[in-house]
């Protein structure tokens, strides 16, 4: 097939995870690092027309002044996250690559991610109509200088405080002639990225807790427009191993009764998360899975604390309190320590791939089989990692079969 030319929209630009991604692609593109943490490189995928890393290009919106170059050497110098020396090498890409960024929107995004934001973009009040269409001019000037053949947006950006849909028309019609009264229209700036793409025809991935493309009226918005999408809250660490430890004790009939899970973490996310608001928004999507696994509730608990020494590296200590033969109580314990940004990078890669090639098969609206990326995906309850990786795997094989 003809190569195509794809762009990577990051929201939240000159964060940690999208700093990964873009140093990650740069390094992939130079052959300076391998897949390591790449599912696309698994044997699954091979035979797959997925884009290739030669192929993309980078741009984005952030909120903050700040350069990759000085986001990419305090992940390496303060976090020990990456490699000095590597994002040396890569400087004259990373300053090229900033000339793809622009200045994101406020709005309804909570003082706290407001508080980061540069003084300019702070003056600049606008209604979530005229931000939906501002995106959209860099949008569609980011795709026209670069002779685009495709534009994936993926939110990558800090958790927004929690916004209820259950208030919000579930028609887009409807849901439209809110976009032009600020007072009435509770959307956040996840939601009005979302929009935004799917409005463009674009695929929107929302890899943040945030509201995003959830919506009934935005996900009848993107069947309108033919385009896909998929959300949200990327599952890295702790929560991965919940949907993979879960079925375990379920499998052998041992009832969990308590399940507490504590995190530390110290970067930009974890700021954000101090604030109670948005912190309401992280918890409620990793305690969501337990019931659906095991078909009970048991007590749980989760709790986020920011402790800024540690930087990029996440622990999160587990204590799972369960019952066996003859009513034993037992207990399981595990820690996970991990860099936050290193864990999210190659899976965000992997859903651009992915969701470049569903976009050119035809998909439209969720993308439910890319379930397992996520901690609460749209459109399944389902919640069993290695069932949800099945998912996968079969319409992979599919794909496969179509084109034999």
């Amino acid at each position: 097939m003809a190569r195509r030319k794809i762009g990577i929209w990051l929201i939240g630009a000159k964060g940690g995870v999208a700093t990964t991604v873009t140093v990650g692609l740069v390094a992939l593109k130079k052959g300076m690092c391998g897949p390591v943490g790449l599912v696309t490189h698994l044997p699954l995928f091979e035979g797959l027309d997925l884009p290739e890393y030669g192929d993309m290009v980078i741009g984005g919106h952030d909120i903050r002044t700040t350069t990759l170059y000085a986001e990419a050497q305090q992940l390496a110098s303060n976090n020990h996250a990456l490699d000095g020396s590597l994002v040396d090498r890569i400087k004259g890409e990373l300053d090229k690559i900033d000339k793809n960024h622009r200045s994101g929107t406020l709005v309804n995004v909570g003082s706290t991610i407001e508080k980061f934001a540069s003084d300019d973009l702070k003056k600049k009040g606008e209604t979530p109509r005229a931000a939906i269409e501002r995106i959209q001019a860099d949008l569609k000037g980011f795709a026209s200088d670069h002779k685009l053949d495709q534009v994936i947006v993926v939110n990558v950006a800090s958790t927004e405080p929690p916004i209820e849909d259950d208030g919000l028309p579930t028609k887009w019609k409807d849901l439209e002639k809110l976009l032009d009264k600020p007072k009435k229209c509770p959307l956040a700036a996840s939601s009005i990225y979302a929009i935004a793409a799917l409005d463009l025809g674009y695929p929107y991935i929302n890899f943040t807790p945030s509201l995003g493309s959830a919506p009934a009226a935005i996900q009848e918005l993107a069947i309108e427009r033919g385009t896909c999408h998929i959300g949200h809250d990327g599952k890295t660490g702790e929560t991965l191993l919940k949907s993979a430890l879960a079925p375990m004790f379920a499998a052998r009939n041992l009832q969990v009764m308590s399940w507490v899970g504590h995190n530390i973490f110290g970067n930009m996310d974890g700021k954000v998360l101090d604030d109670p608001s948005n912190k309401k928004t992280k918890v409620r999507s990793k305690d969501r899975l337990l019931h659906q696994i095991l078909g009970y509730s048991p007590q749980t608990l989760v709790s986020i604390e920011y402790i800024e020494s540690l930087g990029d590296w996440k622990t999160a200590w587990d204590h799972i309190h369960f019952k066996g033969f003859l009513g034993t109580p037992m207990v399981m314990q595990f820690t996970w320590q991990g860099c936050d940004s290193l864990l999210a990078a190659p899976l965000v890669i992997d859903l651009v791939r992915l969701t470049d090639l569903a976009s050119r098969l035809g998909e439209k609206g969720l993308l439910t089989f890319l379930a397992s990326f996520f901690k609460s995906p749209l459109g399944t309850t389902e919640h069993d990692f290695v069932r949800q990786f099945q998912m996968l795997e079969d319409w992979v094989e599919t794909q496969k079969a179509k084109a034999s």
